[in-house]
């Protein structure tokens, strides 16, 4: 192999953006539910997303600040609230939720322009997506701010305090089986890719 190195200090802050895209890739989607202050909803979908910990259970997301430097909607309702669900994002969804990342102006709700269906919850306020097959419920632990300006990185903590798992997605054990799924991920650029059975396979941890 030949490889070139890129120096993102010396970068445009947009094509250092698509490269880091490439690089992590591909990325699981995060739809996140919110609510305003005063108690107005937002969904938007996020693929700067990971799971963080299992003691307590814990997830990631960092939406990103806008080409104008200014936070998310989703940002400044997780700060204000302390709590959110992430709805996990499938192919059946795919085009809804690509529609609701659409910049709507703030106190527009995402679920009325989109179509989505609020799913109930029991510790949190904000709804999930009942059409999405897996759902957290997360309560807000910290957000970390990284970078100024536009496309800088906000990462918010959350601690799962709920799972809702769709029944046609459990084995006989009760475990979910993750072929049933069909997740999708964010790529670069437009492009997704699939989790589909035949594109899957496994790999047995090395035992000592």
């Amino acid at each position: 192999m030949s490889h070139r190195a890129f120096d993102p200090a010396t970068m445009a802050i947009p094509d250092a953006y698509k490269l880091l895209n490439v690089c992590v890739s591909p990325r699981p989607i995060a739809f996140v539910s919110t609510l305003s202050p005063e108690g107005k909803p937002n969904l938007a979908p996020f693929s700067y997303f990971m799971a963080g910990g299992a003691n307590p259970p814990s997830v990631s997301v960092s939406p990103l600040n806008n080409r104008h430097g200014q936070p998310k909607d989703t940002l400044v309702n997780i700060e204000a609230t302390g709590e959110y669900t992430i709805s996990i994002v499938t192919y059946a969804i795919r085009e809804k939720m690509n529609q609701a990342s659409f910049e709507y102006p703030y106190g527009v709700s995402e679920w009325e322009e989109v179509g989505f269906t609020k799913g109930a919850t029991e510790v949190v306020k904000p709804a999930r997506v009942l059409e999405s097959p897996l759902a957290m419920e997360c309560k807000l632990f910290q957000v970390v701010k990284h970078g100024p300006g536009p496309l800088s990185a906000n990462y918010i903590i959350g601690e799962v305090v709920r799972y809702w798992i769709d029944e046609a997605l459990l084995d006989e054990t009760g475990k979910v089986d993750a072929t049933r799924v069909d997740y999708i991920a964010r790529m670069s650029g437009d492009w997704y890719t699939r989790a589909q059975p035949d594109a899957m396979f496994e790999l047995a941890r090395p035992m000592p």
